[in-house]
């Protein structure tokens, strides 16, 4: 029996290859590796992920609590901004708390002072192409970049978060930025217990050179004296999801249209924000149609893409690589059906984890 569209899937068999991969990395470097729960907050398979990584790392109050009661081990605490309602219990839940800027370690050093401190550091260069998401783009907020003023706060800190990295599969260009990192603040590093170096490294991807950067994380780990950390949020659970759909219609306006019981708006919001294409596994075919979702956006689209047949109301469409920024950006716009959790266990088995309901909807609202 199949389940009613439109669900998210979590695939572990395909979860289990970047665990795997995640855990080589662990073993041969040295270095730990924390979730990212501002990617993947889905804690239906954190007891799954807990045996492979090394606790979770967040961005708001919310995740570091969620990665405190849900996943265990590690929490740590980053923010762009704490409030001062707030600064209490984020720090009962967290291990390690890392402030955006010297003014905020200044601020809540004393309410921070029993748990381990420690600074975002901004190298002002990043691997991104795209302004949005670049972390260093001109007048960036995300960390200090003056090596002389968090000079004078390191007696308040013992080590560094640094996230310049976004979607980079190079290794190359993760060695040369690396390189920059250390040219510019080596004599930070060299005073420093442990050091972050965040997320957007796509180490779990296909033909990736695993074992030079192990080599590479381990000498500089061994070179400054430091415990290195990696903050693997899409490279954790990439290729590991679908987001199952049906064909609700057809029609023809110049090209051949399929809509869908789904949005991107409202459930892969990624594609709208960057301009992409969905992914799907089979693209190929004599049959090409423009796949819509169902709300009232006119750029709510999935893509064009190659079909074996003509599409009919009733089949299903599965796009790919649906775990990242998805389940955690989920909305209800439109009102448009939330899709359910599934997980498929590694014996083939599916098992809906949850679904939302019209009270859900209402609820979010007031």
């Amino acid at each position: 029996m199949q389940l009613e569209t439109p669900y998210y899937l979590i695939d572990k068999a395909r979860l289990l290859r970047n665990m795997e991969k995640i855990a080589h990395v662990r073993e041969r470097s040295g270095a730990k590796a924390l979730l990212a729960l501002k990617c993947f907050a889905t804690w239906s398979v954190f007891d799954f992920m807990h045996e492979y990584m090394d606790g979770t790392t967040s961005s708001s109050l919310n995740e570091v609590r969620l990665g405190h009661e849900r996943f265990g081990k590690e929490t740590h605490a980053y923010s762009v901004a704490y409030a001062d309602y707030e600064i209490d219990e984020v720090v009962g839940h967290a291990d390690k708390i890392i402030f955006n800027s010297i003014s905020q370690l200044e601020r809540f050093a004393d309410k921070a002072s029993g748990i381990v401190r420690g600074l975002r550091l901004n190298p002002q260069v990043s691997s991104s192409s795209f302004d949005l998401a670049d972390p260093a783009r001109p007048f960036s907020r995300l960390g200090e970049w003056d090596v002389a003023k968090v000079e004078k706060a390191m007696d308040r800190i013992s080590g560094f978060m640094i996230h310049n990295n976004c979607e980079n599969g190079d290794f190359g260009l993760f060695d040369r930025l690396l390189g920059e990192i250390e040219e510019r603040f080596g004599a930070l590093l060299s005073r420093a217990d442990w050091v972050s170096l965040g997320g957007g490294i796509h180490f779990t991807g296909e033909n990736y050179p695993l074992d030079a950067f192990c080599d590479r994380l381990k000498g500089f780990s061994d070179k400054y004296d430091v415990q290195v950390y990696l903050e693997p949020g899409e490279a954790s659970i990439t290729r590991s999801t679908t987001l199952e759909t049906t064909v609700l219609d057809t029609l023809y306006n110049g090209k051949h249209l399929a809509i869908v019981d789904s949005s991107i708006e409202a459930h892969m919001l990624d594609l709208l924000i960057y301009r992409e294409n969905a992914k799907m596994f089979a693209n190929a075919g004599p049959h090409r149609y423009m796949v819509c979702g169902k709300s009232c956006l006119a750029g709510d689209i999935f893509g064009e893409f190659d079909f074996e047949r003509e599409l009919k109301v009733g089949d299903r469409i599965s796009f790919q690589d649906a775990a990242g920024y998805t389940m955690v950006k989920k909305n209800w716009f439109n009102g448009v059906k939330m899709p359910a959790i599934a997980i498929k266990e590694l014996d083939g088995s599916i098992r809906t984890v949850r679904e939302f309901t019209y009270a859900d909807y209402e609820q979010s609202l007031s």
